[in-house]
């Protein structure tokens, strides 16, 4: 199947687009941001540019698709509710959603499957019963918007496009969403109840998501409104004792009502307001959860806390010639950025191989560095990994894989890194580390193709 992306850069996205790839869809992307598309996204993703709030996308975009995922949306928590700002939540879902239905409208051949996005803010808040897809919408900013939005992707349906809409609830993942902002007042023991803690919270994890929109794609039984939450909703006061035990600190430090009203205004709503919201539907479909329940969630995001980067770059040139390069640790030295300083002193076989260990030296923001890494998986000419043994990191895995691909070589790095001081270090810096991984990244790039003379080594599609 191939599958039609927007928002395929953010948390959710990101996530789904790997997954997506993994089961062998093919994965086309719809993105305003060209580059930060191509450094984020598998080399393997057709990228077409597209302006979601100003037109309606190109029909080019839409050739050989069958299922179109809409997810592109702007952050809803990201900052008070100012006039602006509700302005930009609602335009970044009604005027995209619009300009989107308008070109599946337009086409000869359309795809047969439009799933989109909306939220569970649908119902409004301080809902004392369960909430089902059946019941009408409640009142409020979110609960406006939601309904504006639900109805713009229904339209879809009226020109025979089986077409899905997700209420998704607060989505927990280790590297985005809620519970990232949540974890650095938790990791100090800072952390407690949300008003009186007996607000419900309606929740799923990425890994259920992503796995339940794929669900939903291929089932043809599948169609109009779905609850993208867990079975099991649980009261504030029980997310924060679940949290708490996951991280083992303690959570007795609640924030009052009236200071997360003068701290946040009516984006307070969003943690104040109570929403017990069933599955049931989606369960019927046939649909099971990895992760149905709160404390298995939380500890699994907790446990496996490691942060990810998957580059991929293709060349022109036959896998050997690049293995030959990339075995030989000198040249990393060649596509380091400068300001590194980056040396290579010794290693400890005279050939690599497994187990050899291989010491560095460098300069990181200024601050001298050694940093030793022992191979491992050694299989030429397919692949190799480094772990780091000593160094800046409290763990580094850096696997390099070398595949043949359309006459030449694609070449894959996937790290998996986690930081000092554990999760508290890990949101408070993996920012600006993850920016400086990329930003190493790019320059390699740039730099390989400087060496083997490669002007504009294309994308492969």
């Amino acid at each position: 199947m191939k599958v039609l992306i927007t928002g395929a850069t953010g948390f959710v996205g990101k996530k789904l687009v790997s997954e997506l790839a993994s089961r062998g869809h093919k994965v086309s992307v719809l993105t305003r941001d060209l580059e930060n598309a191509r450094r984020r996204l598998p080399i393997d993703c057709e990228i077409h540019r597209w302006e979601p709030e100003l037109y309606p996308p190109s029909s080019q975009a839409f050739s050989d698709v069958n299922a179109v995922i809409h997810l592109a949306g702007s952050n809803i928590a990201s900052g008070r509710w100012t006039a602006s700002r509700k302005k930009s939540i609602h335009n970044s879902r009604i005027l995209s959603t619009q300009n989107l239905v308008s070109t599946l409208k337009s086409l000869r051949n359309p795809p047969q499957i439009f799933l989109s996005a909306s939220a569970i803010g649908f119902y409004g808040n301080n809902k004392l019963v369960e909430l089902y897809e059946d019941l009408q919408p409640g009142k409020g900013f979110l609960a406006d918007v939601c309904k504006e939005w639900e109805h713009e992707a229904l339209i879809a349906q009226d020109h025979d496009i089986r077409t899905i809409v997700f209420r998704i609830g607060m989505v927990l993942g280790y590297d985005g969403g809620a519970l990232k902002k949540m974890l650095p007042p938790f990791c100090v023991g800072l952390g407690g109840n949300l008003g009186d803690g007996n607000q419900w919270m309606s929740w799923i994890h990425i890994k259920d998501l992503v796995n339940m929109i794929i669900h939903s794609i291929e089932n043809k039984s599948t169609k109009g409104p779905y609850n993208a939450v867990s079975p099991e909703s649980t009261t504030n006061k029980v997310f924060t004792k679940c949290l708490a035990q996951a991280l083992k600190r303690p959570a007795i430090l609640p924030i009052p009502k009236f200071a997360l009203k003068i701290i946040l205004g009516e984006m307070a709503d969003l943690l104040l307001g109570s929403q017990k919201v069933s599955s049931n539907k989606i369960l019927e479909s046939g649909f099971k959860f990895q992760y149905p329940d709160l404390l298995s969630s939380l500890t699994d995001l907790c446990k496996n806390s490691s942060n990810e980067l998957i580059v991929e770059h293709w060349l022109p040139l036959p896998i050997d010639k690049i293995f030959v390069f990339f075995k030989e640790p000198k040249n990393l030295e060649k596509i380091t950025p400068y300001y590194l300083h980056f040396k290579v002193l010794n290693q400890s076989s005279k050939e690599i191989k497994e187990g050899t260990k291989i010491n560095y030296w460098l300069r990181l923001h200024g601050i001298p560095i050694w940093w030793q890494s022992k191979i491992t998986d050694w299989q030429p000419n397919s692949k190799f990994s480094d772990t780091q043994t000593h160094g800046p990191y409290k763990y580094w895995h850096h696997k390099h894989e070398f595949h043949e691909k359309d006459g030449g070589t694609l070449i894959r790095d996937h790290i998996q890194y986690k930081l000092p001081f554990g999760i508290l270090g890990n949101c408070l810096m993996d920012h600006w580390v993850r920016k400086d991984l990329e930003n190493i990244f790019d320059f390699r790039k740039k730099k390989i193709q400087e060496i083997f003379n490669i002007a504009n080594s294309p994308p492969s599609n």
